[in-house]
C-alpha cells in the first residue's frame, strides 16, 4: 500500500526528531527508525491498528512515547498525526474529517 503523510503529521514527526536530537545526538535518528518500522507494518498489515475513532486507527511506536494515528483510503495509508501519547488526545480529529 501507498503511505501519504497529512503536512501536520509530517511537522509532528520533524518536530520530534529535532527535540530528540537536540537531548542526544543520533537520538532523532533512533525514533525515525522506530516510526519507519511502525509504518511498513502499517503498510503490510494496515488492519492490524487499533481503531480508536470510526475508520481510524493507532499503530504505536516502540521505545517512544508516540502514535501513529491513520486511516486507510482505498489503496493509501493516510497518516493523520504522530501523535504524543502524553498530551490532549484526539486534537488531530479534524485533521482526519478534512483528510
Amino acid at each position: 500500500m501507498k503511505v501519504r503523510f497529512l503536512e501536520l503529521a509530517q511537522c509532528e514527526l520533524d518536530d520530534a526528531f529535532q527535540w530528540y536530537e537536540e537531548q542526544m545526538q543520533g537520538l532523532g535518528r533512533e525514533l525515525l527508525n522506530e516510526v519507519d518500522g511502525s509504518i511498513r507494518r502499517i503498510a503490510r498489515w494496515p488492519a492490524t491498528g487499533r481503531e480508536i475513532f470510526t475508520d481510524v486507527r493507532r499503530c504505536l511506536v516502540k521505545r517512544f512515547p508516540y502514535g501513529i494515528i491513520y486511516g486507510i483510503e482505498e489503496d493509501t495509508i493516510v497518516v493523520v498525526s504522530i501523535a504524543h501519547l502524553h498530551r490532549k488526545p484526539f486534537y488531530w480529529i479534524e485533521r482526519w474529517e478534512k483528510a
